[in-house]
């Protein structure tokens, strides 16, 4: 079948479609539970058996040991503990490598992508849409800066990837079943499934949504954190760094011949010394500052080569909680009555 059909949502054993939610969760103790909280009534207006999968990145917090509080609570809750902290995108492609819905929604667990937006994303994934994207509208809290450094990426991002990426897309989502198989088959290092998702293609829309504040505690996303996250974004998807090297360095070169005709202009020609000495070593200071920044340029694609080729994990799990294998045909339902790990 073709990737750009559409297809009907798939029905599980139970004779209906089934809806996973992965959360990524990185010292969020103090969240969690007023997630679940807010998100149960939510799932049970959908009237859709759920799965709600929470993905502890490697926590130094009481994480996991809420995720084992909501397990015992209620086994559609089920979790992943990573070894140690390996990222926000690879602990979503963790849970969605366990999600067995039919639909899976990834989000965040501090509240941020409210809960009540889910029937929105549902409500398109029955109307045929197998990706829904949410676009995040800003509160006047958020800062100038937050705001228009976010803006200047997505426009970076689309320009040098060739990729659209709106303002405010985020890994708030839903994902068709066929969508996540798609992703999953994707063995490369440098995961940026923001990028990804658009480039599988298939059917989508969006849906539009006001971002609350954190409900509790501080964001981890250091703008340093922020710039190579963004810095991995646009050199997984695209050479277009590598290819304006290449033309700084036809530019620096050309400048570089340029002041030597003017050299032996003067000498030749003028019959006169050519003062600048300074002159002459801003220029070296600068063609070596160019030469080390697309030395640095290519550097970076190498060592992504030498990441491939090692071929490691890419995250570790430590522990699963309500763990089953993925495919397994079983609801959350059937699974929520048979005995938990």
């Amino acid at each position: 079948m073709s990737s750009n059909a559409v297809d009907a949502p798939r029905i599980s054993a139970s004779g209906e479609p089934t809806l996973s939610i992965v959360v990524p969760a990185f010292n969020e103790a103090g969240n969690l539970e007023r997630f679940f909280e807010e998100l149960e009534p939510v799932a049970r207006e959908i009237q859709l058996p759920w799965e709600l999968i929470i993905v502890d990145d490697g926590s130094t917090d009481d994480t996991w040991e809420k995720v084992r509080t909501l397990n015992g609570r209620d086994p559609r809750v089920r979790g992943i503990r990573f070894s140690r902290n390996f990222g926000h995108q690879y602990a979503l492609l963790a849970g969605l490598s366990r999600a067995r819905g039919d639909a899976v929604v990834s989000m965040d667990a501090d509240l941020q992508h409210p809960p009540q937006v889910i029937a929105r994303l549902v409500e398109e994934w029955r109307k045929g849409s197998q990706i829904v994207h949410t676009l995040r509208r800003d509160s006047e809290s958020v800062s100038l800066f937050k705001r228009v450094s976010s803006r200047l990426f997505y426009r970076a991002f689309s320009f040098l990837s060739g990729t659209h990426l709106a303002d405010g897309m985020a890994d708030f989502r839903l994902l068709d079943q066929q969508v996540v198989r798609s992703l999953l088959d994707f063995p490369e290092e440098g995961l940026f499934l923001r990028g990804l998702v658009h480039w599988v293609g298939f059917t989508n829309t969006s849906v539009a949504f006001e971002c609350r504040p954190r409900y509790r505690g501080r964001t981890t996303y250091t703008l340093r954190r922020m710039l190579r996250f963004a810095w991995t974004g646009v050199t997984s998807f695209s050479l277009v760094p590598l290819r304006l090297s290449i033309l700084l360095g036809f530019l620096t070169s050309a400048f570089a011949f340029e002041q030597l005709l003017e050299a032996l202009y003067g000498k030749l020609v003028l019959k006169a010394t050519v003062p600048g000495w300074a002159q002459t070593m801003v220029v070296v200071s600068l063609l070596f500052g160019v030469l080390f920044i697309m030395l640095g340029i290519v550097g970076e694609y190498v060592g992504r080569i030498l990441i491939e080729v090692r071929r490691r994990p890419r995250f570790i799990v430590l522990e699963e909680l309500g763990a089953m294998a993925p495919g397994s045909g079983v609801s959350p339902e059937q699974a929520a009555s048979q005995p938990r790990s």
